[in-house]
């Protein structure tokens, strides 16, 4: 049975000194050793929403990781929808305006969401999943969630935070979409620059357009991101069809790609379930809490540490939809629904 270490909100002084004592606690209790350089893999918030995790939330762990003597930065990736996100450039300028800058900041997967690995699974939906390259290369990540509400998925916790969180952009797409990228010829100036980055050779010259082979693509999404008059389109009926009425198939889509984050790595898990919303922090305008703070968890299983953030909130009966990840987790042999919660504030 896996642990879940816990502070409730009604003994947390601060979510920074929260965090700071159960890393110290997980770190001493199962004797982990941390790797010489960690990502902190974390949201920074979109443009125009509040009740994203401040900077200050982290300060407790910054502190704990420096006096280690341990290398850290925080993580991101590029986002599918436009918006301050989409690109690095504009990525990192909303960092450092949130106040992120206390620390080297990486946007994981390239300058336009296109440096990606495939990490192999043969999973129900995909063989391989494209993770964000600095991430898939990384041994060891904190991963700090906010556990919050989600349109799609339900709810977002530490599995959101491993699949949406550490895919490329061409993998946000095959989760939300399942479809491959079309090139619009009324925009394309044959420039040439998707075909440069194509690395399955699957766009092709039609007259002095291009053209992409669906039999070649492997959907990475790519040329999408990188195309600089937007003339590749990854947006279809079926494709929003997909993703508006497949909610369940979205969601072990998302679990498949979080399996791929979490395989092979010495991960560390925190949940924040403070500023508890129904919508994400991806959206970008003010929304309000649904409920009271439940506490700061951790684990080194993310199926249990999300498990218990649902578990607590149905206590208080408020309930998410999208539970069903949980168990699909579970079944691909990802972590435990079934966990110990201990109470180290006690």
């Amino acid at each position: 049975m896996s642990k879940v270490y816990f502070i409730p909100a009604d003994c947390i002084a601060s979510a920074s000194a929260a965090a700071r004592k159960l890393l110290e606690h997980i770190v001493e209790a199962e004797n982990i050793e941390l790797a010489a350089h960690i990502p902190l893999k974390l949201h920074f918030g979109e443009k125009g929403n509040r009740t994203y995790l401040p900077v200050d939330t982290y300060s407790g762990v910054n502190d704990f990781l420096d006096e280690k003597g341990i290398d850290a930065a925080y993580y991101e990736t590029s986002v599918l929808y436009g918006g301050e996100r989409f690109k690095a450039e504009k990525h990192l300028a909303l960092a450092a305006k949130h106040g992120f800058d206390n620390r080297p900041v990486v946007i994981a997967d390239g300058k336009s969401g296109e440096d990606a690995v495939q990490v192999e699974v043969k999973l129900k939906h995909f063989e391989s999943c494209a993770v964000a390259r600095k991430l898939a290369e990384a041994e060891q990540v904190l991963v700090l969630s906010h556990f919050k509400g989600h349109m799609l998925a339900g709810f977002g916790g530490a599995i959101k935070q491993l699949g949406m969180g550490f895919a490329a952009k061409g993998g946000k797409m095959a989760m939300h979409l399942g479809v491959k990228p079309r090139i619009i010829s009324l925009l394309c100036r044959g420039c040439g620059a998707c075909v440069r980055r194509c690395n399955e050779n699957a766009i092709q010259m039609n007259g002095k357009k291009f053209r992409i082979d669906h039999e070649k693509c492997i959907g990475c999404g790519a040329c999408f991101s990188i195309c600089p008059h937007h003339a590749v389109s990854v947006w279809s009926i079926s494709g929003l069809a997909n993703a508006l009425f497949k909610g369940k198939f979205f969601r072990e889509k998302l679990v498949e790609y979080a399996y791929a984050g979490h395989k092979d790595k010495r991960n560390i898990y925190i949940n924040f379930a403070l500023n508890i919303t129904r919508g994400c922090d991806c959206e970008p305008h003010p929304m309000r809490r649904i409920t009271g703070d439940l506490g700061v968890f951790c684990s080194t299983d993310p199926v249990a540490v999300d498990s218990a953030c649902i578990d607590m909130l149905k206590a208080k009966k408020v309930k998410f939809k999208g539970t069903d990840q949980l168990q699909y987790a579970e079944s691909i042999g990802m972590g435990s629904t079934q966990y110990e919660l201990i109470n180290i504030a006690e």
